[in-house]
């Protein structure tokens, strides 16, 4: 097990992302396409509200099957959810997230900032769904790895 694994917050990881991707973008200003304002606030809107709105939909859908919401303590889930969200994405949370900062991304009109959002996918990946994967496998066995066949990590 890595050193990181399940210890960050994935909320955490992605303020992190989204102040990386501004440090980025205010240290290499000449390489921006655009600059922020209403009509790129506007077009950024869409990816972030969607992404909020998938994100929410995915915890609703753990608090309706009474399983917990904290992505440290995956062993103390009840459940494997398989409905609403999660008929399309084994991780809806993380999903919205990465929706979110591409929102972001595209508010700061900067291409560099973009190129953080696979390094967020990799490190979700690494430091969150793999170990969470894990637990839900040797806890729920083979309920939960019919539900990986059926179902994809992202989307």
């Amino acid at each position: 097990m890595n050193s990181l694994e399940l210890r960050i917050p994935p909320l955490a990881l992605v303020l992190l992302f989204a102040f990386a991707m501004a440090l980025l973008a205010w240290l290499l200003p000449g390489v921006a396409m655009a600059r922020p304002g209403w009509a790129l606030a506007a077009v950024a809107a869409l990816p972030a509200l969607a992404g909020a709105g998938f994100a929410l939909a995915g915890v609703m859908a753990f608090r309706r099957a009474h399983t917990t919401v904290n992505p440290m303590t995956p062993g103390s889930s009840s459940s494997v959810v398989t409905t609403g969200v999660y008929r399309w994405s084994r991780n809806p949370m993380y999903v919205g997230f990465l929706l979110v900062l591409a929102g972001w991304a595209i508010f700061l009109g900067h291409p560099v900032a973009a190129l953080l959002l696979p390094l967020f996918v990799t490190t979700m990946n690494r430091v969150q769904i793999v170990p969470e994967e894990r637990v839900l496998q040797a806890k729920f066995g083979p309920a939960y790895a019919d539900y990986r066949r059926r179902v994809r990590r992202w989307l």
